[in-house]
This record gives structure tokens, C-alpha cells and sequence, in this order.
């Protein structure tokens, strides 16, 4: 079986939790030409705190998909350090596959805004920028050519895509993993997987969700010394949990969980509506 997998990172700027790091997307196709809709919202948690919101419109179609989140700093969290964010994603489905063709991600604090453009082409970052420019780092580990080939961006990878007949839940579908360019770092994330379980928003889905453990390596792009990568990349109990979009062979997060200093951290869908779009009628000669 192969899969295609990936959790969105800017959730992570957008609450200030996840420092960007949360991103996986592994090789893959989807084997369906089914079309199908999400619309969720997800609540972000600090040891049971809500300090964040955020939403995620995915539409897959039979040649062309696309995908947005917004979201932002609540409760607490938002009265020492206000944030909002968003991201899309857009290209073409060729052959059952999505096929970016752009990616955007702007997040805005008090301090500073910054924005991140990328074109993608034939699976490779054919260009990318950052506005404003950030400033020169000689203790960053620097992002070559060859990283920003056979990677992916965060927003089309924001989907488990299972490819094939055989059962979207099974254990295989998170033995997998692979290479991430989210426009500033340059690493892996692997999955592997831990268990089944019933899952149940306030809003929507109520069914079998397929959780997995997450693991991170950080490549290039980086500051060796940081202590939150260093504290990401020792961590074995990270863990995310997929649903899938009705209509299709494609699996979504459903929730994320990060142990840290501070207690758990958590994304979950408090809304997750996901609808099949109706089977399309022959025309008659």
C-alpha cells in the first residue's frame, strides 16, 4: 500500500504551540477520483487551557483541488501574545494525485507580520520567498538545491492519502514517511502505527478515526541549538489522529497531542463536517 501523508504546520504558528514543526507528508497517490468537502473548526489546548482556533476548507474535484485554513490565539494565550494566520493551497488532481501548483502562509503578531510564497512544479519547490526577508543567520544549518527536491508544501500535503482498494483504517497506512519544505526548514517526519479508536466532534463526524505516532527529524533550515528542536526531535510520544473526507480515499488530522514541559498539547475538531459530492449522471446521446 502506499499513502501520502501530512499535518498542516501553520496551525502550529497560528497557537504559538507547535513551532512550525508539525508537518508530515509522505510519498504517494490517491487512487480515487471521488470528489469531496471539509469544512472543520479545531480548537487548540495548553494542559486543558484553550489558547487558539482555527478552521480548514479542503474541496477535492475531479481535475482541480483546494484547500485553506485560518485561525488564531484565544482565551489566555491571546492577551500576552495575540496571532492570526492562514494558508491555502491550490493545483490540479493528475491521475488521482494532488499536484500543488502554489502554497501561501502569512501569520501577524503585534511585533511583525511575515508572509511565505511558494510555486511548486513536478514535485520540487521551483521557488519560494519570505516577506519581509529574514535576516542572515550563520548558525543556521542552509537550505541547498537537493532539499528542495522530492519535498512537498505543508498545505497539500495536509491529508493521509491511501492509495488502492484495501481498508483506509488499516496499521499500514501509518508505516510510512518522508520529506517536508514548509519555506523555511527542510525535515522528515515518520509515522508508525499505534492504534483504532471512535472519535467524536460536537459537530459532524462520529466514526473510527486511525491514530499514529509522529516523529521528527530536522534536516536543514534550522538552528541546531534551539531547544525546541532539540525537545521535538527527542520526542516519542507524539501522536495524530486521522478521519476520513466522505467521498474519497483521503484521511485528514482529526487531532494532534504533544507532550510538553507546560502539559499536553492539543489540536482537536470540535467541527468536522465532511459531505461526498453526488456521483456525476452519463450524459445521454
Amino acid at each position: 500500500m502506499t499513502t501520502q501523508i501530512a499535518i498542516w504546520p501553520a496551525f502550529g504558528r497560528l497557537f504559538g504551540l507547535f513551532a512550525g514543526v508539525l508537518l508530515l507528508l509522505l510519498s504517494g497517490a490517491l487512487q480515487a477520483t471521488a470528489q469531496g468537502r471539509l469544512d472543520a473548526q479545531y480548537e487548540a489546548t495548553l494542559a486543558g487551557i484553550p489558547v487558539g482556533k482555527g478552521s480548514w476548507t479542503i474541496e477535492i474535484g475531479d481535475d482541480m483541488f483546494s484547500a485553506s485554513a485560518v485561525g488564531g490565539t484565544a482565551g489566555l494565550l491571546k492577551a500576552f501574545s495575540g496571532g492570526t494566520g492562514s494558508g491555502a493551497s491550490q493545483g490540479r488532481v493528475v491521475n488521482g494525485g494532488l499536484v500543488a501548483s502554489s502554497y501561501t502562509a502569512t501569520t501577524a503578531t503585534s511585533k511583525k507580520s511575515e508572509t511565505i510564497r511558494m510555486v511548486l512544479a513536478g514535485g520540487s519547490i521551483k521557488d519560494f520567498s519570505i516577506d519581509p526577508t529574514p535576516p542572515i543567520d550563520g548558525d543556521r544549518i542552509p537550505i541547498t538545491e537537493a532539499h528542495r527536491k522530492g519535498v512537498f508544501d505543508p498545505m497539500t500535503g495536509a491529508m493521509l492519502r491511501v492509495g488502492g482498494t484495501a481498508e483506509l483504517m488499516s496499521p499500514e497506512s501509518c508505516r510510512t514517511g518522508a520529506g517536508i519544505f514548509d519555506g523555511r526548514m527542510r525535515y522528515d517526519l515518520k509515522l508508525d502505527f499505534k492504534r483504532l479508536e471512535t472519535v467524536k466532534a460536537e459537530r459532524g463526524y462520529h466514526g473510527p478515526a486511525l491514530v499514529c505516532a509522529i516523529y521528527f527529524i530536522p534536516i536543514a533550515g534550522y538552528i541546531p541549538d534551539r531547544p525546541v528542536i532539540k525537545y521535538l526531535a527527542a520526542q516519542r510520544n507524539m501522536e495524530i489522529t486521522f478521519v476520513p473526507i466522505a467521498g474519497t480515499r483521503v484521511l485528514v488530522p482529526f487531532r494532534l497531542m504533544i507532550p510538553t514541559p507546560f502539559g499536553t498539547a492539543m489540536l482537536e475538531a470540535t467541527s468536522f463536517v465532511t459531505t461526498a459530492a453526488p456521483p456525476r449522471v452519463a450524459k445521454t446521446q
